[in-house]
């Protein structure tokens, strides 16, 4: 009996020894794996040319197209990544590490940042909707608070093209006719796709112009380009379907005979399509909003989002659409 015991204990020492050692192993291979990323890509950006690091895959686009060649540009947050409540990780403050300037939306958008900045160090920072003109949310448990989504309408995003130049001048002046050669051209492509979208929007008849989706991320198209907006909730970081939410949604749905909702693709559909299963509406599809698709996807540009979404609703919404 006594040999019985000495085993036992003998056994759960080794075996609480051994797993310390595993953690201890797996502890050190996270060390060595976050640092070799971090070298990776200290390696790959190996050049003279400041760096400047975003909060989410749009902005990372709207810079690239301002900065050009001379400046390095990077994402924190990667293509399908829902940004409103993200949680860095400590490999993505060593990859902050040499950055000159940290771009993010704003309003509210990155509740994370402020504790990334903490965590990250002193690092100039900008932000792209500041003295941009705002639209609040209405309604619900968000009413009155800034709607933070305003690159959803090509025209509001000419705002942030403008505010990236000044930053971009300030931490590098002998790159400022540069600069705003680079905006100028991007923002004539702004201009093409604000009147691409507001020719295609007018063609759907004015009783169909309700745009339902699953977050409230639409408001400043749907100001700009003459539509009426719906949705389950009002920003991502509170995305909790209620009974209400869906009751609201589904008589909003039925009083205007709205033929197709869509949802978003960094947020489950699920919801929404029971939502269209009960009213008889038609799902729609995806809508990028938050971020970009990867390379191979439908929308790995900001441009090429907007005509992603712009397909879908005129598709949708169009006279030719019917319930099923």
């Amino acid at each position: 009996m006594l040999n019985i015991k000495k085993n036992y204990v003998f056994n759960n020492f080794f075996n609480s020894k051994m797993k310390f050692i595993s953690l201890i192993i797996i502890y050190f291979i996270n060390i060595v794996l976050i640092t070799s990323c971090a070298k990776k890509d200290l390696i790959k950006d190996n050049s003279n040319k400041p760096f400047v690091l975003t909060t989410f895959t749009i902005l990372a686009d709207l810079a690239t197209n301002v900065a050009g060649e001379r400046l390095l540009v990077r994402s924190i947050t990667k293509p399908g990544s829902e940004i409103h409540g993200y949680q860095f990780t400590p490999s993505d403050i060593v990859r902050s590490k040499g950055a000159e300037l940290i771009i993010e939306n704003g309003l509210g958008l990155e509740s994370w940042i402020s504790q990334f900045l903490n965590s990250a160090g002193d690092i100039p920072k900008v932000k792209l909707t500041e003295g941009i003109k705002v639209l609040a949310i209405e309604g619900d448990v968000y009413a009155g608070k800034p709607n933070p989504h305003a690159w959803m309408s090509p025209k509001r995003a000419m705002h942030y093209v403008d505010k990236l130049v000044e930053a971009f001048i300030m931490i590098d002046p002998e790159g400022e006719l540069e600069y705003k050669s680079n905006a100028s051209a991007y923002k004539s492509k702004l201009e093409i796709l604000d009147e691409e979208l507001r020719n295609s929007l007018s063609l759907i008849p004015k009783d169909r112009r309700v745009l339902v989706t699953c977050e409230g991320a639409f408001s400043y198209l749907a100001h700009d380009y003459g539509m009426e907006e719906a949705y389950l909730w009002p920003v991502n970081a509170e995305s909790q379907v209620t009974p209400k939410r869906m009751i609201n949604l589904i008589e909003k749905i039925k009083e205007n005979d709205v033929p197709t909702i869509f949802c978003e693709s960094t947020v489950s559909s699920k919801a929404q399509k029971e939502v269209a299963k009960v009213t008889g509406a038609n799902f729609g599809g995806i809508f990028y909003v938050d971020s970009l698709s990867g390379r191979d996807g439908p929308a790995p540009t900001l441009i090429d989002l907007h005509k992603h979404n712009l397909r879908l609703i005129s598709e949708g919404l169009s006279v030719n659409s019917i319930k099923d």
